[in-house]
């Protein structure tokens, strides 16, 4: 029993196919599946799936970091905070920053992440406001965006630092810092070395599984569209890192899962 923890249902990539998608995960053990915002539009996508799939789709609202630009409306964050408070929200994102990306036109790259800077401090009050937890995308930007998560230290409210491709001393950083982490079918490839260690060593509960899908699809599977059935090859590669069986890193991830997101028992 393993729980998708990040992918985006909402793309166009799933388009006619959202049946097939959730019976094909269902199939190969992914029960569970968290829907993750990028902006407005497909946050509420993501919640109007939690009703056409309850008890197997659940929903995160935000806006992603690359993204901040293209939100044109005012009360962008009265919106998601009036999302937040649907029963089959389960958090906040995906927020962030990020430092791989190119500004868009028309703006500097101080500008650009002075706003990714803004858009998540507004996401870190709506998630203590709600009560539920972040889904943070961090590319190239970890000391960044880690030290701009010092407001929820030592609260109630966590994070999840999602697609984790870091060292297993930044892994032990974040952890310290009451933070999880999450692997992609990045850890399944070959050139992964760094992911791969850090994926053996950090201790259990610290770490939850996920897809990204549509993106990175893992062994044997890379460079196809990747959907959340796939979770169960990133969970066997894992598995077979840590010398445990799959049903015990499943059974290991779930309980994460299920607490960070405060999902109810199946």
């Amino acid at each position: 029993m393993l729980i998708d923890t990040h992918c985006h249902l909402a793309f166009s990539a799933f388009a006619d196919e959202m049946d097939a998608i959730v019976d094909r995960a269902q199939e190969n053990g992914v029960t569970r599946i968290i829907a993750i915002g990028t902006g407005l539009d497909d946050s509420r996508t993501n919640i109007a799936l939690t009703e056409r799939f309850p008890g197997t789709v659940y929903a995160a609202v935000g806006i992603h970091p690359c993204n901040v630009t293209d939100v044109t409306s005012p009360d962008w964050a009265a919106q998601l905070s009036e999302m937040a408070t649907h029963p089959s929200v389960v958090a906040i994102g995906e927020t962030g920053t990020d430092h791989f990306h190119d500004p868009p036109d028309g703006y500097s790259q101080s500008q650009y992440h002075a706003l990714q800077d803004e858009f998540l401090a507004k996401h870190i009050e709506i998630a203590q406001a709600s009560g539920k937890n972040l889904v943070i995308h961090q590319r190239e930007s970890y000391d960044h965006t880690v030290a701009l998560l010092s407001p929820i230290s030592g609260t109630a409210i966590k994070a999840v630092l999602h697609c984790f491709v870091g060292s297993k001393e930044e892994a032990t950083s974040a952890i310290a810092a009451g933070h999880l982490i999450s692997f992609t079918g990045i850890s399944t490839f070959k050139n992964a070395a760094t992911v791969q260690e850090t994926a053996t060593s950090v201790p259990e509960g610290s770490f939850m599984v996920e897809t990204d899908a549509p993106f990175l699809s893992p062994t044997p599977y890379r460079g196809k569209r990747c959907e959340p059935a796939f979770t169960r090859h990133t969970a066997e590669h894992i598995a077979a890192l840590r010398n445990i069986t799959l049903e015990e890193l499943a059974a290991q991830t779930t309980h994460t899962a299920e607490s960070f997101f405060n999902l109810p028992k199946p």
